[in-house]
């Protein structure tokens, strides 16, 4: 598990490779990422948008921008974790993912939120 603190703001990822529905003679390698996102201040804070920087060995960077996380846009109250799953697909079974967070006080400020870099390896290929 790899985590960061950020305005307040505890992101904590654990990933791993998904080897039932992965298919590495066909470059499909897919891996699960479980976020928790814990407010550690005072203020409530809602999720607007997420941004995503996958690394893929051997084929380059994505960008992933979107609102929300898996359709929702949580608001945490002081104190207050919310958890969520998702996966990624490499072609190469080697890489890494970072990102950030936006969220808005309900003073209207918005502020960002970074998202640790966590690595992908597939079991398949570290063996």
């Amino acid at each position: 598990m790899v985590s960061k603190i950020t305005s307040e703001i505890k992101v904590s990822v654990t990933a791993e490779y998904d080897n039932f529905n992965s298919y590495p003679s066909e470059n499909r390698f897919v891996f699960r990422y479980h976020i928790e996102i814990q407010n550690l201040g005072a203020k409530t804070v809602k999720l607007l948008t997420r941004r995503w920087m996958i690394y893929d060995l051997g084929f380059g960077f994505t960008e992933v921008e979107g609102a929300g996380v898996i359709g929702l846009t949580p608001v945490l109250e002081s104190g207050e974790t919310f958890t969520y799953f998702s996966n990624v697909i490499l072609k190469s079974g080697v890489g890494n993912m970072e990102g950030s967070y936006q969220f808005e006080s309900y003073s209207k400020e918005n502020f960002t939120v970074e998202i640790p870099k966590f690595n992908l390896v597939s079991e398949v290929l570290s063996n």
